[in-house]
């Protein structure tokens, strides 16, 4: 195969991260608005439920878009570099501006997140490397290291009982091993197995890059093979263990998987329908998936805007129904607690929710005009 043929966009990258973005914004306004993570009721189950899509979606999508990102430029140490120095931005940003929006809080020392931006760009620093093997070689060893991942719980272990502990602290960014993380630091997302996410996303340009017929075929295969794989796995796990009095709905114990850190059926239940729904999405037309092609094609623009339009839409509602913003609440969000009188209902959620997704849009349609008509504006590659 020609790693190096021009390629046109693939349509279908841009549409399904645009739903994931939009999705993502209903698990943040669900944080500001004090319901909990998912729980026994219907509707708080599925509305976090519908939103555990989005980090494997969009890490996966992200290894894709690195491997198309090689092709148009045909040189690998350019592509490196562009990861390295887009990772390095990632992390920085995550540490300071995305931290603030989510807070309203200067104090740094207080509270400290390695969220999804951060690990998001430890893994494109760690691609730059891996980028230098052939694309299937990477997407295989992605696929070992989710399979794999809880092997990366016993690394520390591997030392000398003096060496365990100041390592171990280390060894909580990559995969958590029960040691205590560095001080004033929340680990929210480990690098393991995301960075398996996104080689594996990687080496799956390759199946893009086939003829439309035989890539729409084998992205069906694929997907529908991970959901098999899903049920029939998940449903053995669940069958086997002891009956409780109190516990849940064998499908909500199915959907209930881990995500922190991001189990291997977690994986499989989250990327497989997203793989079986690419030849859909390739050949989706009209208004709808026009709004879902603008976000997908200016993803971290939405992202940097979303965190703080939903933290000032939050104040703004609770000053509306309490004459207070309680900022106080939010001064280690997504670390959230609010009291059941403050909690906001599903209805004022989704409301909320679709307010500032139509503001989104707005913006995020007179960015991408103006970031692809200025092509010469390499700042903008970055955001």
């Amino acid at each position: 195969m020609n790693e190096t043929a021009p390629v046109s966009r693939i349509r279908a990258i841009d549409v399904l991260r645009g739903a994931i973005m939009v999705l993502m914004a209903i698990d943040h306004v669900r944080v500001y608005s004090g319901q909990p993570a998912g729980g026994p009721e219907p509707g708080i189950f599925f509305t976090r439920w519908v939103t555990h899509f989005c980090a494997p979606g969009f890490v996966f999508l992200a290894g894709t878009s690195a491997f198309f990102y090689g092709l148009k430029l045909k040189n690998k140490a350019k592509l490196a570099g562009y990861l390295i120095t887009r990772g390095v931005l990632l992390v920085l940003l995550e540490l300071t501006l995305i931290r603030f929006a989510w807070t309203f809080n200067f104090n740094y020392s207080e509270f400290v997140l390695a969220g999804v931006i951060w690990m998001l760009g430890w893994c494109m620093i760690i691609m730059a490397a891996f980028i230098w093997l052939r694309p299937w070689i990477v997407g295989i060893a992605g696929l070992a290291i989710i399979v794999g991942q809880q092997a990366f719980a016993h690394v520390p272990k591997l030392l000398p009982a003096v060496e365990q502990t100041s390592f171990g602290r280390f060894w909580e960014f990559i995969y958590p091993s029960g040691f205590e993380p560095v001080q004033g630091v929340t680990v929210l997302y480990v690098l393991v197995p995301w960075i398996g996410v996104m080689a594996a996303g990687y080496g799956f340009g390759l199946i893009l890059l086939q003829e439309p017929q035989k890539r729409n075929r084998l992205c069906r295969l694929i997907g529908l093979l991970a959901i098999l794989l899903f049920i029939i796995i998940g449903s053995i796990i669940i069958l086997r263990q002891p009956s409780a009095p109190d516990e849940q709905p064998f499908v909500f114990q199915l959907l209930n998987q881990r995500k922190y850190p991001a189990s291997f059926l977690y994986i499989l239940m989250t990327l497989g329908p997203l793989i079986a729904l690419i030849p859909f999405a390739e050949k989706v037309r009209g208004w709808f998936a026009n709004v879902f092609t603008t976000f997908g094609r200016v993803p971290f623009f939405y992202y940097l805007l979303h965190i703080p339009l939903i933290h000032v839409s939050a104040l703004a509602v609770n000053f509306i129904r309490d004459g207070n913003m309680h900022q106080e609440l939010y001064v280690t969000a997504p670390y959230t607690w609010m009291p059941p009188e403050h909690q906001w209902n599903l209805l004022l959620l989704y409301l909320v929710f679709m307010i500032d997704v139509v503001i989104l849009y707005f913006v995020c349609r007179r960015y991408e005009k103006h970031k692809f008509s200025h092509p010469e504006s390499k700042w903008m590659k970055y955001i």
